[in-house]
């Protein structure tokens, strides 16, 4: 997981939205000439929601489908046991979402020009593209919730910016907010709901402790387990100088709190092999209390990024021969 856009705020940005007007224009020139040929107006079926792209394909299913409806992309691998968890919750929302958006699926394994082009430098990663326009959307392992608002911004975005009101889809798939058996709340729901809302609005300590008070009645609540560790990140270096903590680190090797300060920053930044390989090394020339404290730091950047994540594993191999 790359630990970035974490709280999911902002990651519809308007502002980032280069020409939006000439776009929208395009895209209306675009539904109208297809409209004029007889490709418009069609419904489609709910399987055609989803679809695998590569890269002979991406001109067509990906730009030129963007111009009728946003296209989410997922990015994935076979080997990527985070992807094996979002992928079908994008899949489900797709059909649920009836038309407001696309999935588009790429594995990067087989379309690495593709991965280039987008500067994916980790999985899973999901942008959309609307109006030919591309916006990152998040990276790495995210609550349901969180997902839903980012796709409720980015379905409002396509169609007030961009004129972009999505398919109309065949069968019995009912829109998103339509009346529909609601399912039971969990225990717990409010408490993480209020934790992402704290999030989104940067205090990161309230979201700590929604997460802790989740975990104090179910200490094995995953959820809960991978919030508290993103939301304690980003608490960490909240007001930190990022200049003046790279020169502390860069100049102080020996130095355990300007190390692991390092750390925090370079995950933060997206540079997971950075801020392992820097506290791998700090254990190195450490002892004691010293290395005992950048070993549990290691170890909760472990959880940030997620167990299953190879860049982990690695790690975790190479703290067990820096430690014996």
């Amino acid at each position: 997981m790359q630990p970035r856009n974490m709280s999911m705020s902002g990651v519809v940005d308007l502002a980032a939205v280069k020409a939006a007007q000439e776009a929208k224009s395009k895209a209306e020139q675009s539904r109208a000439e297809a409209a004029r040929q007889g490709g418009g107006g069609g419904a489609v079926t709910p399987a055609s929601l989803v679809i695998d792209v590569d890269e002979a394909g991406f001109e067509q299913d990906v730009l030129q489908r963007s111009t009728e409806v946003p296209v989410v992309i997922d990015f994935w691998a076979e080997w990527c046991e985070p992807c094996k968890q979002l992928s079908p919750v994008l899949e489900r929302l797709a059909v649920e979402y009836n038309g407001r958006f696309v999935l588009a699926k790429i594995d990067v394994d087989a379309n690495q020009m593709l991965m280039q082009q987008f500067g994916v430098q980790g999985i899973p990663a999901v942008f959309a593209v609307v109006a030919g326009q591309a916006l990152p959307l998040f990276q790495g392992a995210a609550a349901e919730a969180q997902i839903r608002g980012t796709l409720d911004q980015l379905v409002q975005v396509a169609e007030q910016r961009f004129g972009l009101t999505g398919l109309t889809v065949e069968g019995d798939a009912e829109p998103v907010g339509a009346t529909e058996p609601e399912m039971p709340a969990g225990p717990y729901d409010a408490l993480l709901e209020a934790a992402v809302q704290a999030l989104d609005a940067g205090d990161f300590g309230g979201a700590v402790q929604a997460y802790k008070n989740v975990l104090a009645d179910d200490p094995g609540n995953t959820e809960a387990k991978l919030g508290l560790a993103q939301a304690e990140l980003l608490h960490r270096v909240q007001g930190l100088d990022p200049q003046q903590v790279r020169k502390d680190a860069a100049e102080k090797p020996g130095d355990v709190r300007a190390q692991i300060a390092g750390a925090d920053l370079d995950l933060v930044g997206g540079h997971v092999e950075d801020a392992f390989g820097r506290l791998i090394d700090t254990v190195r020339r450490t002892a004691g209390d010293d290395r005992d404290a950048v070993r549990l730091r290691l170890l909760e950047l472990f959880e940030v990024v997620g167990a299953d994540d190879p860049r982990v594993v690695a790690a975790r191999r190479a703290l067990a021969r820096a430690l014996f």
